[in-house]
């Protein structure tokens, strides 16, 4: 079974996701680390965010695995290094790359043919689990976003530059040429803003038994 969650940053996405996969004994699969990873390897060879050949030929020679809810990158556990700042400021223009993200969504796609999984990221619902058994959006005020994104504290910038980070990064995803954010037609919305995670779980846990 495949439980698809999308949404923007802080709409607490990925701890609602992480809770839900627990609740069911199901794996938890975040896409947004896939391309993390491969920004924080760009990076790390001083690859420009906009080379797509080189992104490309990058993200075809990586050893890519998701392990107890770590991505694995060259036998590598990356999953502390994928929320700098650094990442952070290019890994939008990164996940723009078409070629590169059909990459991407045949390695998630090749993690869940074994198992049950809750996964959750931008575009799960619309283009890469489109036949998903169940879809949720999940959303926030762009003051909420900010606001638990800063307190994750893994950030140097202030909730203000946190906000505008954010709002720059959704609207790029929104525009993306393939694999866009947006509202699969047969997902159930949820506003996170005034929520508690209990409630979201409680009310994804009543849809699906």
């Amino acid at each position: 079974m495949v439980i698809a969650i999308d949404g923007p940053a802080g709409s607490g996405k990925s701890t609602v996701a992480k809770r839900i996969a627990g609740i069911l004994g199901y794996a938890f699969l975040n896409s947004g680390s896939f391309y993390r990873g491969i920004t924080l390897l760009a990076l790390r060879n001083a690859i420009n965010p906009t080379d797509e050949q080189a992104l490309t030929a990058l993200a075809k020679s990586l050893s890519i695995e998701y392990a107890h809810s770590c991505l694995v990158i060259n036998g590598e556990d990356v999953e502390d290094k994928l929320h700098s700042d650094a990442v952070d400021a290019q890994v939008s223009a990164v996940s723009a790359v078409v070629p590169l993200r059909r990459i991407v969504n045949e390695k998630i796609r090749a993690v869940t043919e074994s198992q049950n999984v809750v996964c959750e990221g931008r575009d799960m619902t619309t283009t890469v689990f489109p036949d998903a058994d169940y879809k949720f959006y999940l959303d926030a005020s762009i003051d909420v976003q900010a606001t638990r994104r800063y307190q994750q504290g893994v950030s140097n910038l202030t909730l203000e530059e946190i906000k505008e980070t954010i709002r720059a990064r959704d609207e790029s995803d929104k525009n993306k040429a393939e694999g866009s954010l947006k509202i699969a037609s047969d997902a159930t919305y949820i506003d996170t803003s005034g929520l508690t995670v209990d409630k979201v779980c409680a009310i994804i846990i009543d849809l699906i038994i």
